[in-house]
């Protein structure tokens, strides 16, 4: 029997701290997945081109670029636990900032309140990562951060039903064609649905930051003990140490692609299905397929962890990524309901990528973990710059002010929204080298 399946995957006197660090887990998972129906939902609401509201995953994403390299100072000065408690509460603020930005009815305040959202998720995901790796052997630590985030998308399936059930399918504006239907009812009552609707957007924004109020009270009351992983390094020591990592570098980029190809793919579901129900009349509900894309993305990520226990962790990250580069494929060959299907897949082999990545990156680090893991929460700035691009392929030929324009082709008789996703596949592609090159440099550092 391995040495790793001996060892617990979690220390008996660290299960309550662990619980309640991987309860946090479910909360970004929450924001994501709340976040993503809302390019669709304020690209109605607002009349707006895809890139235009493509700015809300700009917003939501751009918080981790400017807010993790602070947050990792943060918690070298302080302790994880801080860090925790400054995240849930900029997280807190941000959502109930969406009351005055619908009592304004401003595109921009919302925007505002998403990036202090996610600079409270910058702190959250710096603090939190690196935690879960400290608590117990490092031989494990891969499969504890799998396990920790594995239950992060509890709170994404919660987050989509209540984008359905609460704002998407309460929308007034949904109600109509475009929105020169909505202007014909008149100046004052195309803003009365549009005052309703920015109303419905905000509810489960700001419910949820009375509900992250709580938690950040839970957490200053539960006990964290300060977890280190060596002496104290000095940052120009632990910048030395980091650089010298043969995995760290190209895990930050390999990060920043997933991400990328991530959001670009949940979020381009709702795109891909307006297509389709446009061009096909398939008549099928966007939400419903998302749902099933985190069904089977938290399924296989659960089977992969177990998995992780006879296979190495790099070896499976290389075989995911190419088969999730070759759905993205899919996608973009296929048409009608397969193409839907394929997209589906793509979030199967993306399951197990970004907490792999993140213990390859960071494997044999020690309190030089805590700066490093900054890169790596960094990395997720992918998802703010990667889907504006594909936001730019999908209006390709696209109306804004009018009827909606589909199905101009930009290459081999493709449509943009299927030529969009090559966009993703590169960046699966370079996940799959990623993780060929860690397992090449495991095994030798193994021999």
């Amino acid at each position: 029997m391995s040495k790793s399946l001996k060892i617990p995957v979690v220390p008996k006197e660290l299960l309550v701290p662990f619980i309640a660090a991987t309860s946090i887990f479910a909360l970004w998972g929450f924001a994501n997945d709340l976040t993503n129906p809302m390019v669709a939902a304020f690209k109605k609401v607002m009349i707006l081109s895809n890139e235009e509201a493509y700015n809300v995953q700009f917003a939501f994403y751009f918080g981790y670029g400017v807010m993790a390299i602070p947050a990792a100072l943060f918690i070298r000065k302080f302790s994880y636990k801080s860090g925790l408690l400054l995240g849930l509460g900029l997280y807190a603020l941000g959502a109930i900032l969406f009351y005055p930005a619908a009592e304004n009815g401003s595109y921009t305040y919302f925007l505002i309140s998403l990036f202090v959202i996610t600079c409270g998720l910058g702190f959250l995901e710096t603090t939190s990562n690196p935690l879960i790796l400290s608590m117990g052997d490092k031989v494990t630590a891969t499969r504890r951060l799998n396990l920790a985030q594995s239950f992060n998308p509890i709170g994404s399936l919660t987050g989509m039903l209540i984008a359905k059930f609460i704002v998407l399918d309460r929308l007034l504006s949904t109600d109509y064609a475009d929105s020169a239907e909505i202007a014909a009812l008149g100046a004052e009552k195309a803003a009365e649905i549009k005052a309703f609707d920015l109303n419905v957007i905000s509810v489960p924004y700001i419910a949820v930051g009375i509900f992250v109020a709580v938690v950040f009270f839970v957490i200053w009351k539960t006990k964290i003990p300060a977890m280190t992983m060596g002496d104290h390094l000095s940052i120009k020591e632990s910048v030395s140490r980091i650089f010298k990592s043969k995995t760290y570098l190209l895990g930050v980029v390999a990060q920043m692609f997933y991400v990328g190809a991530q959001i670009m793919c949940w979020t381009a579901i709702f795109q891909l299905v307006e297509y389709l129900n446009e061009s096909s009349n398939l008549g099928i509900d966007a939400t419903w397929w998302n749902i099933a894309a985190m069904i089977s993305f938290v399924t296989t990520r659960f089977i992969g962890t177990a998995m992780m226990r006879k296979i190495n962790p790099a070896k499976m990250l290389a075989i995911f990524g190419l088969a999730a580069s070759l759905m993205c494929a899919g996608v973009m060959f296929s048409s009608g309901l397969m193409s839907i299907i394929f997209l589906v897949l793509v979030s199967v082999f993306m399951s197990i990528m970004f907490p792999t990545i993140y213990g390859l990156a960071l494997k044999d680090m020690g309190e030089e973990a805590k700066l490093a893991s900054s890169g790596l929460i960094m990395a997720i700035v992918g998802g703010a710059f990667l889907p504006k691009l594909q936001a730019k392929i999908m209006d390709y030929g696209d109306q804004v002010n009018g009827q909606e324009v589909f199905g101009d082709v930009v290459a081999a008789g493709i449509p943009e929204i299927h030529f969009s996703f090559i966009l993703p596949l590169i960046c699966l592609i370079f996940v799959a080298f990623y993780g060929l090159y860690a397992f090449k440099v495991t095994k030798a550092q193994s021999a």
